[in-house]
Protein backbone atom coordinates (compact mmCIF):
# COMPACT_ATOMS: atom_id res chain seq x y z
CA UNK A 1 0.00 0.00 0.00
CA UNK A 2 2.86 2.39 0.76
CA UNK A 3 4.31 2.08 -2.76
CA UNK A 4 0.87 2.52 -4.32
CA UNK A 5 0.24 5.61 -2.19
CA UNK A 6 3.62 7.01 -3.21
CA UNK A 7 2.82 6.50 -6.90
CA UNK A 8 -0.56 8.20 -6.43
CA UNK A 9 1.12 11.18 -4.81
CA UNK A 10 3.63 11.33 -7.67
CA UNK A 11 0.82 11.33 -10.21
CA UNK A 12 -0.99 14.12 -8.38
CA UNK A 13 2.11 16.27 -8.00
CA UNK A 14 3.37 15.77 -11.57
CA UNK A 15 1.26 18.60 -13.09
CA UNK A 16 2.44 21.05 -10.43
CA UNK A 17 6.09 20.15 -11.07
CA UNK A 18 5.62 20.42 -14.81
CA UNK A 19 3.97 23.83 -14.47
CA UNK A 20 6.81 25.03 -12.22
CA UNK A 21 9.33 23.97 -14.86
CA UNK A 22 7.42 25.67 -17.67
CA UNK A 23 6.99 28.86 -15.66
CA UNK A 24 10.70 28.99 -14.84
CA UNK A 25 11.59 28.50 -18.52
CA UNK A 26 9.15 31.19 -19.62
CA UNK A 27 10.44 33.69 -17.06
CA UNK A 28 14.05 33.09 -18.07
CA UNK A 29 13.19 33.88 -21.69
CA UNK A 30 11.80 37.33 -20.94
CA UNK A 31 13.85 40.32 -22.13
CA UNK A 32 16.87 40.68 -19.85
CA UNK A 33 15.72 44.04 -18.51
CA UNK A 34 12.59 42.31 -17.19
CA UNK A 35 14.04 38.88 -16.36
CA UNK A 36 16.65 40.41 -14.06
CA UNK A 37 14.19 42.41 -11.97
CA UNK A 38 13.86 41.37 -8.36
CA UNK A 39 10.23 40.30 -8.69
CA UNK A 40 10.82 38.05 -11.72
CA UNK A 41 13.94 36.49 -10.18
CA UNK A 42 11.92 35.79 -7.03
CA UNK A 43 9.19 34.04 -9.05
CA UNK A 44 11.85 31.97 -10.84
CA UNK A 45 13.39 31.10 -7.48
CA UNK A 46 10.12 29.64 -6.22
CA UNK A 47 9.57 27.66 -9.44
CA UNK A 48 13.13 26.29 -9.50
CA UNK A 49 13.01 25.28 -5.83
CA UNK A 50 9.70 23.45 -6.28
CA UNK A 51 11.02 21.71 -9.37
CA UNK A 52 14.22 20.64 -7.61
CA UNK A 53 12.20 18.70 -5.00
CA UNK A 54 11.10 16.07 -7.53
CA UNK A 55 12.16 12.47 -6.86
CA UNK A 56 12.79 10.62 -10.11
CA UNK A 57 13.49 6.99 -11.02
CA UNK A 58 15.43 7.65 -14.21
CA UNK A 59 19.13 6.91 -14.31
CA UNK A 60 21.00 10.14 -15.09
CA UNK A 61 23.61 10.08 -17.82
CA UNK A 62 27.27 9.81 -16.88
CA UNK A 63 27.86 12.54 -19.43
CA UNK A 64 31.64 12.07 -19.71
CA UNK A 65 32.38 12.78 -23.37
CA UNK A 66 36.08 13.63 -23.20
CA UNK A 67 39.01 13.95 -20.80
CA UNK A 68 42.31 15.77 -21.06
CA UNK A 69 45.42 13.58 -21.24
CA UNK A 70 48.89 15.07 -21.57
CA UNK A 71 47.45 18.34 -22.82
CA UNK A 72 45.17 16.74 -25.42
CA UNK A 73 41.44 16.12 -25.28
CA UNK A 74 40.59 12.45 -25.77
CA UNK A 75 37.03 11.36 -26.54
CA UNK A 76 35.22 8.92 -24.25
CA UNK A 77 32.59 6.39 -25.30
CA UNK A 78 30.49 4.12 -23.10
CA UNK A 79 30.69 0.47 -24.10
CA UNK A 80 28.50 -2.26 -22.61
CA UNK A 81 30.86 -5.18 -21.99
CA UNK A 82 28.28 -7.49 -20.47
CA UNK A 83 24.86 -7.18 -18.92
CA UNK A 84 22.40 -9.13 -16.77
CA UNK A 85 18.88 -8.17 -15.67
CA UNK A 86 20.41 -6.70 -12.49
CA UNK A 87 23.57 -4.94 -13.62
CA UNK A 88 25.77 -3.86 -16.52
CA UNK A 89 29.55 -3.85 -16.82
CA UNK A 90 30.18 -0.49 -18.48
CA UNK A 91 33.54 0.45 -20.02
CA UNK A 92 34.60 4.06 -20.59
CA UNK A 93 36.66 3.53 -23.71
CA UNK A 94 39.28 6.04 -24.88
CA UNK A 95 40.56 6.62 -28.39
CA UNK A 96 44.16 6.22 -27.30
CA UNK A 97 46.83 3.62 -26.70
CA UNK A 98 48.11 4.70 -23.32
CA UNK A 99 47.98 1.25 -21.77
CA UNK A 100 46.59 2.61 -18.52
CA UNK A 101 45.87 0.27 -15.57
CA UNK A 102 42.37 -1.22 -15.69
CA UNK A 103 40.12 -0.46 -12.72
CA UNK A 104 36.65 -1.78 -11.90
CA UNK A 105 34.80 0.85 -9.86
CA UNK A 106 31.95 -0.63 -7.80
CA UNK A 107 29.43 1.94 -6.54
CA UNK A 108 26.97 1.20 -3.79
CA UNK A 109 23.59 -0.40 -4.33
CA UNK A 110 21.91 1.71 -1.68
CA UNK A 111 19.14 3.65 -3.35
CA UNK A 112 21.15 5.68 -5.87
CA UNK A 113 22.41 4.93 -9.37
CA UNK A 114 26.05 4.33 -10.23
CA UNK A 115 26.20 7.84 -11.65
CA UNK A 116 26.75 8.99 -8.07
CA UNK A 117 30.44 8.17 -8.70
CA UNK A 118 30.56 10.19 -11.93
CA UNK A 119 33.11 12.57 -10.43
CA UNK A 120 35.28 9.67 -9.28
CA UNK A 121 35.32 8.19 -12.77
CA UNK A 122 35.98 11.52 -14.49
CA UNK A 123 38.96 12.17 -12.22
CA UNK A 124 40.41 8.69 -12.76
CA UNK A 125 39.99 8.46 -16.54
CA UNK A 126 43.10 10.44 -17.59
CA UNK A 127 45.33 7.88 -15.83
CA UNK A 128 43.26 4.68 -15.85
CA UNK A 129 41.18 2.40 -18.05
CA UNK A 130 37.91 2.57 -16.11
CA UNK A 131 35.00 0.13 -15.88
CA UNK A 132 31.97 0.52 -13.62
CA UNK A 133 29.37 -1.86 -12.20
CA UNK A 134 26.19 -0.05 -13.26
CA UNK A 135 23.38 -1.49 -11.11
CA UNK A 136 19.80 -1.55 -12.42
CA UNK A 137 16.55 -0.41 -10.83
CA UNK A 138 14.88 -3.51 -9.35
CA UNK A 139 11.42 -2.20 -10.17
CA UNK A 140 12.28 -2.64 -13.83
CA UNK A 141 13.34 -6.30 -13.44
CA UNK A 142 10.63 -8.90 -14.00
CA UNK A 143 10.06 -11.44 -11.23
CA UNK A 144 10.85 -14.20 -13.74
CA UNK A 145 14.52 -13.25 -13.47
CA UNK A 146 14.60 -14.57 -9.91
CA UNK A 147 16.37 -13.34 -6.81
CA UNK A 148 19.28 -10.94 -6.43
CA UNK A 149 20.81 -11.11 -2.97
CA UNK A 150 24.29 -10.73 -1.53
CA UNK A 151 25.41 -14.04 -3.09
CA UNK A 152 24.34 -12.87 -6.55
CA UNK A 153 26.00 -9.47 -6.02
CA UNK A 154 29.33 -11.14 -5.22
CA UNK A 155 28.89 -13.42 -8.25
CA UNK A 156 28.38 -10.36 -10.44
CA UNK A 157 31.66 -8.87 -9.22
CA UNK A 158 33.54 -12.10 -9.97
CA UNK A 159 31.94 -12.31 -13.42
CA UNK A 160 32.70 -8.64 -14.17
CA UNK A 161 36.36 -9.08 -13.21
CA UNK A 162 36.48 -12.21 -15.38
CA UNK A 163 35.14 -10.19 -18.33
CA UNK A 164 37.79 -7.49 -17.82
CA UNK A 165 40.54 -10.11 -17.61
CA UNK A 166 43.75 -10.57 -15.59
CA UNK A 167 45.47 -7.61 -13.97
CA UNK A 168 42.51 -5.35 -13.16
CA UNK A 169 42.23 -3.43 -9.88
CA UNK A 170 39.06 -3.58 -7.78
CA UNK A 171 37.81 -0.35 -6.19
CA UNK A 172 34.69 -0.43 -4.00
CA UNK A 173 32.99 2.78 -2.92
CA UNK A 174 30.97 2.67 0.32
CA UNK A 175 28.51 -0.19 0.87
CA UNK A 176 30.08 -2.74 -1.56
CA UNK A 177 33.36 -2.93 0.37
CA UNK A 178 32.28 -6.20 2.04
CA UNK A 179 31.15 -7.98 -1.16
CA UNK A 180 34.23 -6.69 -2.99
CA UNK A 181 36.50 -8.11 -0.30
CA UNK A 182 34.53 -11.37 -0.46
CA UNK A 183 34.90 -11.58 -4.25
CA UNK A 184 38.66 -10.97 -3.97
CA UNK A 185 38.96 -13.66 -1.27
CA UNK A 186 37.06 -16.25 -3.31
CA UNK A 187 39.08 -15.54 -6.43
CA UNK A 188 42.35 -15.71 -4.47
CA UNK A 189 41.42 -19.04 -2.93
CA UNK A 190 40.52 -20.40 -6.37
CA UNK A 191 43.69 -18.96 -7.96
CA UNK A 192 41.37 -17.31 -10.43
CA UNK A 193 43.25 -15.88 -13.43
CA UNK A 194 41.32 -12.60 -13.13
CA UNK A 195 42.02 -12.15 -9.43
CA UNK A 196 42.36 -8.37 -8.88
CA UNK A 197 45.87 -6.94 -8.76
CA UNK A 198 44.84 -4.75 -5.83
CA UNK A 199 41.79 -3.99 -3.70
CA UNK A 200 40.80 -0.43 -2.80
CA UNK A 201 38.10 0.01 -0.17
CA UNK A 202 36.63 3.47 0.34
CA UNK A 203 34.42 4.31 3.33
CA UNK A 204 32.68 0.95 3.60
CA UNK A 205 31.35 -0.98 6.64
CA UNK A 206 33.83 -3.87 6.75
CA UNK A 207 33.29 -4.05 10.52
CA UNK A 208 30.29 -1.92 11.50
CA UNK A 209 30.84 -2.71 15.20
CA UNK A 210 33.75 -0.26 15.30
CA UNK A 211 32.99 3.38 16.14
CA UNK A 212 29.29 2.95 15.29
CA UNK A 213 27.45 5.88 13.76
CA UNK A 214 23.78 6.74 13.38
CA UNK A 215 23.19 4.18 10.61
CA UNK A 216 24.73 1.42 12.73
CA UNK A 217 22.68 2.47 15.74
CA UNK A 218 19.45 2.35 13.76
CA UNK A 219 20.30 -1.10 12.36
CA UNK A 220 21.03 -2.56 15.79
CA UNK A 221 17.99 -0.97 17.48
CA UNK A 222 15.48 -2.11 14.88
CA UNK A 223 14.67 -5.78 14.35
CA UNK A 224 15.20 -7.15 10.86
CA UNK A 225 11.78 -8.77 10.93
CA UNK A 226 10.12 -5.45 11.74
CA UNK A 227 11.96 -3.74 8.89
CA UNK A 228 10.92 -6.49 6.48
CA UNK A 229 7.27 -5.95 7.43
CA UNK A 230 7.39 -2.15 7.30
CA UNK A 231 9.76 -1.09 4.50
CA UNK A 232 9.66 -3.99 2.03
CA UNK A 233 7.05 -3.28 -0.63
CA UNK A 234 5.74 -4.92 -3.79
CA UNK A 235 6.32 -3.04 -7.03
CA UNK A 236 2.94 -1.98 -8.40
CA UNK A 237 1.87 -2.12 -12.06
CA UNK A 238 2.61 -0.95 -14.71
CA UNK A 239 6.35 -1.40 -14.06
CA UNK A 240 8.15 -4.42 -15.51
CA UNK A 241 9.02 -5.59 -12.02
CA UNK A 242 5.39 -5.57 -10.85
CA UNK A 243 5.04 -8.03 -7.97
CA UNK A 244 8.76 -8.01 -7.08
CA UNK A 245 9.46 -7.31 -3.41
CA UNK A 246 11.79 -4.34 -3.03
CA UNK A 247 13.13 -1.76 -0.63
CA UNK A 248 11.97 1.40 -2.44
CA UNK A 249 14.56 4.01 -3.32
CA UNK A 250 12.27 6.83 -2.20
CA UNK A 251 12.36 5.45 1.34
CA UNK A 252 16.15 5.33 1.29
CA UNK A 253 16.57 8.93 0.14
CA UNK A 254 14.00 10.15 2.66
CA UNK A 255 15.93 8.26 5.34
CA UNK A 256 19.19 9.91 4.29
CA UNK A 257 17.53 13.33 4.40
CA UNK A 258 16.12 12.58 7.84
CA UNK A 259 19.65 12.07 9.17
CA UNK A 260 20.47 15.76 8.62
CA UNK A 261 17.26 17.68 7.82
CA UNK A 262 18.76 21.06 8.72
CA UNK A 263 21.48 20.68 6.11
CA UNK A 264 18.96 19.93 3.35
CA UNK A 265 16.62 22.69 4.47
CA UNK A 266 19.54 25.10 4.36
CA UNK A 267 20.45 23.89 0.86
CA UNK A 268 16.98 24.59 -0.51
CA UNK A 269 16.82 27.92 1.29
CA UNK A 270 20.15 28.71 -0.35
CA UNK A 271 18.76 27.68 -3.75
CA UNK A 272 15.84 30.04 -3.29
CA UNK A 273 18.14 32.87 -2.21
CA UNK A 274 20.78 32.29 -4.92
CA UNK A 275 18.19 32.28 -7.72
CA UNK A 276 16.47 35.38 -6.37
CA UNK A 277 19.81 37.19 -6.04
CA UNK A 278 21.03 36.21 -9.50
CA UNK A 279 23.74 33.83 -8.26
CA UNK A 280 23.15 31.40 -11.12
CA UNK A 281 26.39 29.45 -10.53
CA UNK A 282 25.52 28.71 -6.89
CA UNK A 283 21.95 27.78 -7.81
CA UNK A 284 23.16 25.48 -10.60
CA UNK A 285 25.46 23.60 -8.19
CA UNK A 286 22.57 22.94 -5.80
CA UNK A 287 20.20 21.86 -8.58
CA UNK A 288 22.82 19.55 -10.09
CA UNK A 289 23.49 17.91 -6.72
CA UNK A 290 19.83 17.27 -5.93
CA UNK A 291 19.01 16.09 -9.46
CA UNK A 292 21.48 13.26 -8.75
CA UNK A 293 20.52 12.83 -5.09
CA UNK A 294 16.81 12.52 -5.92
CA UNK A 295 17.36 10.04 -8.78
CA UNK A 296 16.65 6.80 -6.91
CA UNK A 297 16.43 3.09 -7.64
CA UNK A 298 14.70 0.26 -5.82
CA UNK A 299 16.72 -2.53 -4.21
CA UNK A 300 15.59 -6.15 -4.24
CA UNK A 301 14.19 -7.24 -0.89
CA UNK A 302 16.63 -10.13 -0.63
CA UNK A 303 19.68 -7.90 -1.17
CA UNK A 304 18.40 -5.38 1.38
CA UNK A 305 17.77 -8.06 4.02
CA UNK A 306 21.00 -9.96 3.27
CA UNK A 307 23.03 -6.75 3.57
CA UNK A 308 21.26 -5.67 6.75
CA UNK A 309 21.88 -9.03 8.43
CA UNK A 310 25.35 -9.92 7.14
CA UNK A 311 26.94 -6.47 7.32
CA UNK A 312 25.08 -4.23 9.77
CA UNK A 313 23.58 -6.47 12.47
CA UNK A 314 25.40 -9.83 12.49
CA UNK A 315 28.78 -8.65 11.04
CA UNK A 316 29.50 -11.92 9.24
CA UNK A 317 32.77 -10.95 7.53
CA UNK A 318 34.25 -9.38 10.64
CA UNK A 319 33.29 -12.43 12.73
CA UNK A 320 34.64 -14.90 10.18
CA UNK A 321 31.31 -16.47 9.25
CA UNK A 322 30.42 -14.89 5.92
CA UNK A 323 29.38 -17.41 3.28
CA UNK A 324 28.97 -17.22 -0.47
CA UNK A 325 26.60 -19.82 -1.90
CA UNK A 326 27.19 -21.89 1.24
CA UNK A 327 30.97 -21.62 1.01
CA UNK A 328 33.13 -19.97 3.68
CA UNK A 329 34.69 -16.64 2.71
CA UNK A 330 38.25 -16.30 4.01
CA UNK A 331 39.85 -12.83 3.60
CA UNK A 332 43.20 -14.22 4.75
CA UNK A 333 43.46 -15.90 1.33
CA UNK A 334 43.99 -12.51 -0.34
CA UNK A 335 47.62 -11.82 -1.25
CA UNK A 336 47.23 -8.74 -3.47
CA UNK A 337 47.79 -5.17 -2.25
CA UNK A 338 45.16 -3.44 -0.11
CA UNK A 339 44.35 0.25 0.31
CA UNK A 340 41.65 1.54 2.65
CA UNK A 341 40.42 5.14 2.60
CA UNK A 342 38.31 6.76 5.32
CA UNK A 343 36.97 10.25 6.05
CA UNK A 344 37.48 12.06 9.33
CA UNK A 345 33.88 13.36 9.45
CA UNK A 346 32.11 10.40 7.86
CA UNK A 347 28.56 10.34 9.23
CA UNK A 348 27.55 7.10 7.48
CA UNK A 349 30.69 4.97 7.89
CA UNK A 350 32.87 6.40 10.69
CA UNK A 351 36.65 5.88 10.72
CA UNK A 352 37.81 2.44 11.78
CA UNK A 353 35.09 0.46 10.01
CA UNK A 354 36.89 0.27 6.66
CA UNK A 355 40.45 -0.01 7.96
CA UNK A 356 39.32 -3.13 9.85
CA UNK A 357 39.99 -4.93 6.55
CA UNK A 358 43.73 -4.85 7.32
CA UNK A 359 43.19 -7.04 10.36
CA UNK A 360 41.14 -9.54 8.35
CA UNK A 361 43.54 -9.78 5.40
CA UNK A 362 46.35 -11.45 7.32
CA UNK A 363 47.81 -12.99 4.16
CA UNK A 364 48.84 -9.60 2.76
CA UNK A 365 52.33 -8.49 3.81
CA UNK A 366 52.43 -5.23 5.78
CA UNK A 367 54.45 -3.61 2.99
CA UNK A 368 51.50 -4.12 0.61
CA UNK A 369 48.92 -2.56 2.93
CA UNK A 370 48.18 1.16 2.93
CA UNK A 371 45.74 3.35 4.85
CA UNK A 372 44.62 6.91 4.22
CA UNK A 373 42.48 9.00 6.59
CA UNK A 374 41.25 12.15 4.89
CA UNK A 375 40.78 15.08 7.26
CA UNK A 376 38.03 17.63 6.83
CA UNK A 377 35.55 15.66 4.70
CA UNK A 378 32.39 13.65 5.23
CA UNK A 379 31.17 10.50 3.51
CA UNK A 380 30.64 11.90 0.01
CA UNK A 381 33.92 13.79 0.14
CA UNK A 382 35.73 10.43 0.12
CA UNK A 383 34.94 9.88 -3.54
CA UNK A 384 33.85 13.22 -4.96
CA UNK A 385 34.80 16.89 -4.88
CA UNK A 386 37.94 18.98 -4.70
CA UNK A 387 39.44 17.19 -1.69
CA UNK A 388 39.08 13.86 -3.50
CA UNK A 389 40.67 15.27 -6.65
CA UNK A 390 43.55 17.01 -4.89
CA UNK A 391 44.32 14.84 -1.85
CA UNK A 392 42.71 11.39 -2.03
CA UNK A 393 43.05 10.59 -5.71
CA UNK A 394 46.86 11.08 -5.78
CA UNK A 395 47.11 8.41 -3.07
CA UNK A 396 44.95 6.02 -5.11
CA UNK A 397 46.85 6.76 -8.32
CA UNK A 398 50.23 6.10 -6.68
CA UNK A 399 48.95 2.93 -4.98
CA UNK A 400 47.61 1.49 -8.24
CA UNK A 401 50.83 2.34 -10.08
CA UNK A 402 52.92 0.54 -7.45
CA UNK A 403 50.56 -2.45 -7.37
CA UNK A 404 50.37 -2.66 -11.16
Amino acid sequence: MLYTAYEARRALSAPMLAIAGLQSAALSRLPQSIAETRSVRSMRAVCDTVRALEITHRRPAFGIDAVEIAGEWVSIEEEVVSSTPFGTLLHFTKNDHWGHPRVLVVPGLAGHYGTLVRGTIRTMLPDHDVYVADWHNARDVATSHGRFGLDEYITHLIDFLTEIGPGAHLMAVCQPCVPALAAAAIMAEDTHPAEPSSVILMAGPVDARINPGSVNGYATRTSTRLLEHTVIQKVPPPYRGAGRRVYPGFLQVLGFMGMDPRRHAAAFTGLLRDTANGNDAGAARTKTFYAEYFAVLDITAEFYVDTLKAIFTEHHLARGCLKWNGRDVDPSAIRTALLTVEAENDELCPPGQTSAAHGLCTGIPAARKQYHLQPGVGHYGVFNGSRFDQEIYPVIKSFIAESD
